[in-house]
This record gives structure tokens, C-alpha cells and sequence, in this order.
């Protein structure tokens, strides 16, 4: 056996299992690792300063959010009142500098840092039915876990330029929602809700949600979005969501 990973005294099965230990780090952070480790450290002792030096520099990577912004693509929908979610993600990327760089699990997305956090922001490109399905591609490929992920949409319960955040819900109608809950097995997930309001004139809904704002209501609108997009930063810069909720829901 290779002294430099603990000596010939370690047993098959213990080298297993701190071998096994190592398999949520990618093959090159754990040989550039190896490396320094042998050039800092005693053979005897390189094994316990490999495994701290990982978990100290590469651990962290693994973990991020992800906000996504409801919407449907194609420049005919922008500005509708359903794809509203999808101008709160915009809000952030002009905020930032930031570019939706990236299209793959059926959707645009960016990967960024905001305050020492990794952050994904995603539109999906699915149309808003099966929003659900480039969320779960996304959380999958880079392992965000359930907690981590903050859903934004339309509202028509909630009058134009009001917010509303909620930990956990159902999809009170709404397909994108609907398709979110279904893909990722649950309703217990973030959710930042923007009121687009209901039709003052009997037209049918689906009219209603794919539609533009009017005048009038621009103002209330844009506060909204910067509303919503000031309390992502905040659960970004480590704030409880709780909190965050209890900002913004006021």
C-alpha cells in the first residue's frame, strides 16, 4: 500500500471507506489537492490534511441557490403580466451586470456569486406549463437542495404591486406552479408571488395573463419588481427566509 495515503497499518476496508468519503468532490479538486497535500504535509499525516483541506476550500462549492423566474419565451410574451417572474430575474441581472450566458436543461441560465453565495438565476424555456421540468434538470445536475430553491411568479389573488412571500403553498391554478410542484415532489418550496390582479371586464383569464400592463399601472408594477427583487438579495446575503418574509410581507 502507497505510504503517502496513511501507512501499510490501514485495514482494506477503512481505506474504503475514507476512500468512499471523497466521492462527492470531482476528480481534479481531489488530485490538485493531493499534490499540495504532499508537498505540506508527512506522508503519516498527508491522509487527515487531504480530507481537511478539501472540505475547507472545496466543500462550499457544491452548495448555491437558485431563483427562478416564471415566464413563457419568445419576444411576443415580454412584458405580459404572466412573465412578470421572468422581469424580476432581469431586474437582478441589470442590478448586477449579470448575462443569462448559459441555455441547457431547457432553460437560460446564469451562474454568479452575491455576497459569498453561488447563485443560479433561471428562466425557463419550457413555456409556463412545464416550467417544472427545466427546474428539477437544474437542481439535479448541480445539486441545489429543495431549501435553496426560490420560485417566482404572477399572482391573480394579489392586487397589482403587491408582493407576497410564502415558504410553502399550492398552485391556486396556476400551471406553472402546478408543473413546479409535480416535478419537484412537493409544495414546500420558497415562493416570491407579485399581484397582476384580476380582470375588471369579463375576458377570459388566459387573455387576461397574456396580456401587457397598462399605463396606469406601470408605477405599481415596477415597485413590485424592485420590491421583489430587493428581498432575493437579502435571503442571498444570508437572511433567514423567515425574515425576509416578514420585510416584505408588511
Amino acid at each position: 500500500m502507497n505510504p503517502s495515503l496513511g501507512g501499510s497499518s490501514k485495514s482494506p476496508v477503512k481505506m474504503t471507506l475514507r476512500l468512499s468519503s471523497l466521492a462527492c468532490f470531482s476528480v481534479p479538486h481531489v488530485l490538485i489537492a493531493y499534490v499540495l497535500v504532499l508537498k505540506a504535509a508527512p506522508p503519516r499525516n498527508s491522509w487527515s490534511f487531504l480530507s481537511s483541506f478539501l472540505n475547507t476550500h472545496f466543500q462550499e462549492e457544491v452548495k448555491m441557490k437558485c431563483i427562478v423566474g416564471l415566464g413563457n419565451p419568445g419576444r411576443k410574451y415580454n412584458k405580459t403580466r404572466h412573465n412578470i417572474g421572468f422581469m424580476v430575474i432581469d431586474e437582478l441581472l441589470n442590478r448586477h451586470h449579470w448575462k443569462l450566458d448559459k441555455t441547457k436543461f431547457k432553460g437560460d441560465y446564469a451562474l454568479e456569486n452575491f455576497s459569498g453565495e453561488k447563485l443560479i438565476l433561471l428562466q425557463p424555456q419550457t413555456y409556463m406549463n412545464l416550467s417544472g421540468e427545466s427546474i428539477r434538470q437544474v437542481m439535479d445536475y448541480y445539486d441545489v437542495d429543495l431549501e435553496d430553491v426560490l420560485v417566482i411568479y404572477d399572482d391573480l389573488d394579489l392586487p397589482t404591486g403587491k408582493i407576497r412571500l410564502r415558504q410553502k403553498g399550492g398552485h391556486g391554478g396556476h400551471n406553472g406552479v402546478r408543473s413546479t410542484i409535480d416535478h419537484l415532489g412537493t409544495k414546500e418550496f420558497k415562493r416570491i408571488r407579485l399581484g397582476v390582479g384580476r380582470p375588471a371586464s369579463p375576458i377570459p383569464v388566459v387573455d387576461y395573463v397574456l396580456g401587457t400592463f397598462p399605463k396606469a399601472e406601470k408605477e405599481d408594477v415596477e415597485r413590485s419588481i424592485g420590491h421583489a427583487a430587493d428581498a432575493c438579495e437579502s435571503w442571498l446575503a444570508g437572511k433567514a427566509f423567515l425574515e425576509v418574509m416578514n420585510d416584505y410581507n408588511n
